[in-house]
């Protein structure tokens, strides 16, 4: 249960996220536990919603994968196949999620979003994957973050202005968000 925030602007890209950390109903405070959702590989920046297990994952899987080149919709959704085939091949505790509406499609359980100069990519829990040229927003505190996007992208402000000004939304909002406010930008 999180927020990152994507945003890209005036030829920056900024990702921010909150760094609260959430076991169920358990909110663990700051100065214990700090969550890192936002994160740089090669040249783009990841972004993870969803079991914090992920974390633990994506650092091993991220040590034997090379990174999408381009940075593009059909290299990204390569590499989340190549995730998804080697969570079930290296990974013998991770199930397989049923999506409530009976998808056909598996489910991480798990949102994602990736930004580069190319744009950003939001990386759904059945791996489709769609481009935004200017914002997008994943997490629990998702709506409210997105509204605020909408909002402040017209204001003269920076990328990471926006970023963390929609972050802080979804953290007065939303209990599921909170701690400190991280971010990542690249040119």
């Amino acid at each position: 249960m999180s927020i990152v925030v994507a945003v890209k602007k005036n030829g920056k890209t900024c990702v921010a996220a909150d760094s609260q950390s959430n076991f169920g109903s358990l909110k663990v405070p700051l100065p214990n536990a700090r969550a890192r959702k936002i994160r740089t590989v090669g040249p783009m920046i990841l972004g993870t919603t969803g079991w914090a297990l992920y974390e633990d994952i994506l650092e091993d899987f991220l040590q034997a994968k090379d990174l999408p080149e381009p940075i593009d919709k059909p290299s990204i959704f390569s590499f989340f196949l190549e995730l998804w085939k080697d969570l079930h091949a290296r990974y013998p505790f991770v199930n397989d999620q049923v999506s409530k509406d009976e998808s056909p499609f598996g489910n991480l359980d798990a949102t994602f979003v990736i930004a580069g100069t190319t744009g950003i990519f939001y990386v759904a829990s059945d791996l489709g994957v769609t481009r935004f040229d200017r914002y997008f927003a994943i997490g629990s505190g998702a709506d409210f973050a997105m509204g605020a996007l909408h909002h402040l992208f017209e204001l003269d402000l920076d990328a990471e202005a926006i970023a963390t000004r929609a972050v802080e939304t979804a953290i007065a909002f939303n209990i599921y968000c909170g701690g400190e406010i991280e971010s990542l930008s690249i040119d």
